[in-house]
Parts: structure tokens; sequence; C-alpha cells
């Protein structure tokens, strides 16, 4: 129930992001106080892609069983874009970046970073009990 939580809120979160970036690209540019450039606009857009294609398949995932050896792809890919992109963030706001809600998109790349190293370490199930057939 756990993991399906964490699933769940992070296809709706990365779905949001995705669908935004991908039809108003220079509402993303904008928040994070960059020139919307054709060039800024094409990558944030393909982003947007990404982060949709991320949204499917958390979505898709949301109801197997995830943590341990179970779905451990899906759980590694999951990390490894929060971490990458949470540190790449907070190196930007180290260096002085200002843009206006970065800190809270640092915020939520941070809070799911720590919960998929949860789930990559923790077992979905109880010691005594089976995993669920059908």
């Amino acid at each position: 129930m756990r993991t399906r939580l964490l699933m769940t809120a992070c296809a709706l979160t990365l779905g949001t992001a995705g669908v935004l970036l991908s039809f108003a690209p220079e509402l993303g540019l904008a928040l994070l106080g960059v020139p919307a450039s054709p060039a800024a606009l094409l990558l944030v857009q393909v982003v947007g892609a990404l982060y949709f294609g991320f949204a499917m398949l958390n979505w898709m995932n949301k109801d197997n069983p995830t943590g341990g050896i179970y779905n451990r792809p899906v759980v590694v890919a999951n990390l490894t874009h929060f971490v990458i992109a949470g540190l790449a963030i907070l190196r930007l706001l180290m260096d002085g970046g200002q843009a206006p809600g970065l800190w809270a998109v640092g915020a939520v790349y941070t809070f799911f970073a720590i919960l998929f190293a949860v789930t990559l370490y923790t077992h979905p199930f109880p010691a005594n009990a089976e995993p669920r057939k059908g």
C-alpha cells in the first residue's frame, strides 16, 4: 500500500509537470528565469515529454509489488532521475540561482529521492507473507 501511494503521487507530480512543460513551455522557462529562445522551448518540451513518459511508467506500475527485488528497474530509474536532477538543482541553488519556484522543485526532488532510496532497500511484503497471486 505504501508503494502504491508513492507511485501514484510520483505519477501525478511528473504527469502534471510533463503536461505543463509540453504545452506551456514559456511558463516553465519563466519559472526558472530563463529567456524563451527556440532552443530552450524545444528542450523544455522534450523534458516535458520525458516527465510524462515517466509518469505513465509509474502509473502503470502502481498496482504491482514494488521494493527490494520487485520492480527494481522501475525503482532504480526513478531513484536515478530524482537524485541526479536533485543534485543539479542543489548545485544551481548553491551557486546563487534564485529562480522563483526552484526551492520548491528542489524540495520535491529531494522528497522523491529519499522515498525511492528507501523503497529500493525495503521489501514490499512482511517477513512471513507470500506475494499475492493474480
